[in-house]
């Protein structure tokens, strides 16, 4: 094996793609090495495009979609060891000594760690990673669709197991993109009364194959009239980033509903405290969730037949799958691939 590989990184805010050749990275203590074979593209990632990451250092190698295997494991690994097929996402690792730690709740660490912003990510041959943040890959799953369940897959399957909502529950997911398309599904197999809610309804005959039970066309439709003719949900994902379209949702919920936000729409929410109050309903963020919670995702999808629909691009056109994810034309999640 060369001591170089190849990676694509930004230099500043705002910069362009540069693909460059780096030295190998060696694993430290408490970490392992990856040899990349996918890295999905997420819009996450602007926030080392564009510079918008508080603190941010340059350059940076973005992608925390992360599929591969380890290649090399450093001082004190005992979990893992070289040649297993693994993922690493979002949640880039804890300190283990804080208080949310202490408590087991390692997703809520003060000093939790991003990978691709506080170190160097996925969109490379080779990246380094702490053990705590690796998942362990099913052999059923190829690498391309592993790394898409590594953030937008963890997303919406951790909230919606974690949303109190139960089987026959009325369970909205609204937005049929990146994060929908996996929402959808996860409801489905979770045994959820599943509903879609898109604008226009071209994604309607896929968030049915996807199966949802129903689709509300936001643009032809009362959303709310059209929640509460099915009693109102018990959980709405919001999975669209429009702070307009996400607090009208809020009407659409059922007694004890909650509307779960996992997509950040910049401009704020505007919500009825008064709706809230009325119905002991409530809105909530969701994180993504730790390598345990992503493994659990990648095991689910292999026993319940979900995968995301994607479009592959080879590294050294980062710049045009970029854009592609972008521009908001991918269907629906854009993954690198290194050949490995």
């Amino acid at each position: 094996m060369g001591d170089k590989m190849k990676a694509a990184q930004i230099s500043k805010p705002g910069g362009d793609w540069e693909l460059v050749e780096r030295d190998m990275p060696e694993p430290g203590h408490g970490q392992v090495r990856v040899k990349v074979e996918a890295c999905g593209i997420c819009h996450s990632d602007v926030l080392v495009k564009d510079g918008i990451w508080p603190g941010l250092q340059y350059p940076r190698i973005p992608g925390h979609e992360i599929a591969g295997r380890i290649d090399a494991v450093g001082e004190n690994v005992k979990a893992w060891s070289k040649g297993q097929r693994v993922g690493v996402g979002w949640h880039g690792g804890h300190d283990f000594v804080c208080e949310q730690c202490r408590r087991g709740d390692f997703a809520m660490c003060i000093n939790r760690k991003v990978t691709g912003i506080d170190f160097d990510g996925g969109y490379a041959e080779y990246m380094i990673a702490p053990a705590a943040a690796v998942a362990s890959i099913p052999d059923e799953l190829p690498a391309e669709e592993a790394g898409p369940f590594m953030c937008a897959g963890v997303t919406t399957f951790n909230a919606l197991r974690n949303s109190g909502a139960r089987a026959r529950d009325v369970v909205a997911v609204h937005g049929v993109g990146g994060l929908g398309h996996l929402g959808v599904q996860y409801a489905r197999q979770m045994g959820f009364e599943t509903v879609a809610i898109n604008r226009g309804n071209d994604k309607e005959a896929l968030a049915r194959k996807l199966g949802a039970h129903h689709y509300i066309d936001a643009t032809a439709s009362d959303v709310v009239a059209e929640l509460q003719k099915l009693g109102g949900a018990r959980v709405i994902l919001a999975t669209a980033p429009s702070a307009q379209a996400i607090s009208v949702l809020v009407e659409g919920l059922a007694p004890d509903g909650k509307l779960l936000v996992p997509a950040a729409p910049l401009e704020p929410l505007t919500i009825s405290a008064f709706s809230l109050i009325m119905k002991r309903s409530s809105v909530a963020g969701w994180y993504s969730g730790t390598a345990k919670d992503s493994q659990d995702t990648l095991e689910f999808s292999a026993l319940s037949n979900v995968h995301p629909m994607i479009e592959k691009y080879p590294l050294d056109r980062v710049a045009d799958a970029y854009e592609q994810m972008h521009s908001g034309r991918v269907r629906f999640r854009v993954v690198l691939t290194t050949g490995a």
